[in-house]
């Protein structure tokens, strides 16, 4: 995935039929449907991201190609570090670990408040790699920010009373530090390759629990 607009745009596909599916398996379980269309973000996500492709190698209008840019860094760096740390607390069937939660859910809403204003000021930009995007705004302290986002992503996760969501978490937060040991300026658009594990992560927890209730990890007061 993301080593060219081709493999985004069928990456996206595929990833977003996967979010049809967890989506209708979660039809019936409310806590789960936040956390269910994930996948479906993502997917179009990386369908986006083909776009910003095609318009750095020319083959679209310019100003296509900043919309795509735009609307791709908003959901990376706006929708994603709010929507993530809220669908989990939604999922959560624990109101102890809901109360628990829900400092990184504020966490999250800062740290997009902070990527959006700083995407607000200027200069947001892109340049095209040999196997990946490498997109780059005016960012002050930006690996405080990062951890911070990371934090609030994966936190939730593993704070989570349900095994497969904490399971998720756990690769989640080892395929950043992988990521972005392989790469700096490509890891946002790198990040889009691992989206398409994830989302069949998210779709299998969803399908496995529409007949299986996630066991939790330990008894919590409800």
């Amino acid at each position: 995935m993301c080593f060219s607009p081709q493999a985004d745009l069928v990456g996206g596909i595929v990833i977003s039929t996967i979010g049809v599916a967890a989506v209708r398996n979660a039809q019936k379980r409310h806590r789960d449907v936040a956390l269910s269309t994930l996948p479906l973000l993502l997917g179009a996500h990386q369908i986006i991201e083909s776009f910003v492709w095609f318009g750095l190698q020319g083959h679209e209008p310019h100003a296509l190609e900043t919309f795509a840019l735009w609307a791709y860094l908003l959901i990376a760096f706006v929708i994603l570090p709010i929507f993530v740390p809220l669908a989990v607390v939604i999922n959560e069937p624990s109101h102890r670990r809901r109360f628990i939660m829900t400092p990184l859910v504020a966490l999250g809403v800062a740290v997009s408040t902070i990527l959006f204003a700083t995407m607000v000021r200027g200069p947001v930009s892109v340049r095209l790699r040999p196997y990946h995007l490498a997109y780059s705004i005016h960012l002050s302290h930006g690996a405080l920010i990062v951890v911070l986002y990371v934090t609030a992503i994966c936190g939730t996760l593993l704070l989570s009373t349900r095994r497969r969501v904490v399971t998720f978490g756990i690769v989640n937060l080892i395929a950043v530090g992988v990521i972005a040991w392989l790469t700096v300026d490509g890891f946002a658009s790198v990040w889009c390759g691992w989206a398409a594990i994830s989302s069949g992560a998210i779709a299998f927890h969803m399908h496995v629990g529409k007949t299986h209730r996630s066991p939790p990890l330990v008894t919590s007061p409800v």
